[in-house]
Order: structure tokens, then sequence, then C-alpha cells
């Protein structure tokens, strides 16, 4: 997957987009799975909008942004202009973020911890605006990555619901990136299976066929459609 990945990074975002729409057709189709079950997520963190435009253009409504600022800068224009532009937030979010976040995200993948939840839960009753919400879970229990541990995740999915009554819609992973991913797909799957969860953001451009076969309903793609990411400052101006 990764050698096709490169081969179509240089023939620029739009020819990468359909090549990689074309690959997880082909995924579902091997895997049983009807393609109109993964929505692809064409991350565009640190790419601006001579980018984003051609993929826009190509008709791509689905997109993943990892910092607010940065999304803020880039997304409210073009947004406008496209109403049915749906913008995901899979970065580490910060509680005093979660205004802006719950104003500008669609969807927000990174429900991690009891102060994110009760400042959403705050914003949201505010705003009157319910974006979806995915809980995060650190399958590699890596220190340096946000997400629920595994064995706390349980415990953390009912006290988003019955604590601060949020509407949890899904799971997020990032798998260690020296470890095959499919035992960490097997076990984010396992853990939304037995909490009623339909909507699993799994896989990223090196794995995303593996995940689709764990059952992702959310594929996050960034490098394999935008290319190698420019310096954050280089992409923050629309």
């Amino acid at each position: 997957m990764q050698a096709d990945a490169d081969i179509v990074i240089d023939r620029g975002p739009k020819e990468n987009f359909a090549r990689v729409r074309r690959e997880v057709a082909e995924v579902c189709t091997a895997a049983g799975r009807d393609p109109a079950a993964v929505t692809l997520i064409a991350v565009s963190k640190t790419f601006g909008v001579e980018a984003i435009g051609p993929v826009i253009a190509a008709g791509h409504r689905v997109f993943g942004e990892a910092r607010v600022q940065e999304a803020k800068a880039k997304w409210p224009t073009l947004k406008a202009e496209h109403p049915d532009i749906a913008l995901h937030m899979i970065g580490p979010l910060q509680s005093n973020k979660a205004r802006e976040a719950v104003a500008l995200f669609d969807a927000i993948q990174s429900v991690d911890r009891p102060s994110i939840c009760a400042a959403l839960a705050k914003e949201i009753e505010r705003a009157g605006r319910h974006p979806l919400l995915f809980v995060e879970v650190n399958t590699g229990a890596e220190p340096q990555k946000a997400g629920v541990l595994p064995e706390e995740a349980d415990a953390f999915l009912r006290a988003c619901t019955e604590t601060y009554g949020l509407t949890i819609s899904g799971l997020m992973c990032i798998p260690p990136f020296t470890e095959p991913p499919a035992p960490h797909f097997a076990l984010t799957a396992k853990i939304a299976g037995r909490n009623g969860l339909e909507m699993l953001s799994m896989g990223m451009s090196d794995d995303f066929a593996i995940a689709i076969r764990f059952g992702a309903t959310h594929v996050r793609v960034g490098t394999a459609i935008f290319g190698e990411r420019p310096p954050l400052r280089a992409a923050a101006t629309p």
C-alpha cells in the first residue's frame, strides 16, 4: 500500500485522492463491505487552500485537522463556500479550545479525559450544536500519546454518558508506529462492540486497508493524498 501511495504522491492532491478513493472501494469490496459504509477523511493539517482546493473540486467533503487555530485560519471561508463540508478534529483538544472546537468542527475524535468531557458538555449545551464525538483509545499505552487506556475505556464511556450527558458515537485509535496495527484495530473494535458503538476511526495512509478489514467506518488519510507535510507555519495561512 505504501509503495502505491509513494508512486502517486507527485501527481497532485486531486489525482492522489482519486487513487485513494479507488483503493478504499477495492478494499471494501474484497472485505465484503459496502464502500459507502467507510468515510474517507482527507487529513489536511498543515496544508493550505492551494492543496485542499483540488480535492474539494473533485467532490470530496470530509476533512481532518489537528489544531483548532490552524483550522480557524483555513476553514470558515471554505465551509461558507461549501456548506456540506464536514470537518473532523483529529488532534488533541485542550479544554480552553472547546468553545471554538464545538463551533467549527462537525466531529471531535479526541475525547479522552474528564476535563474535556466537562468543557464539551458545557459548550454543546451553550451553542446547541452537537458534533459527533469519538473517544480516543491509547491502545499501545504510549505515555507520549493522548487517549484513554484500554482497560479504562468502559468506565470512561459510562462517565461520558452518565456524568457528563455526552453522546459518544465511536472510538478512535492510533496504533504505535513500531507495532503491527491489526491487534490494535481488533482491540478497538472489541471495545466499541461491547459498548454498542458503531463508529470506528482507524487507519491512516499506511494501514487503512487493514483498518477497513477490522471494521473501520472512518479512515484518516493525509500523506497519500496531499504528500509529505510542509512546515505548519507555511500552511497556516489560507
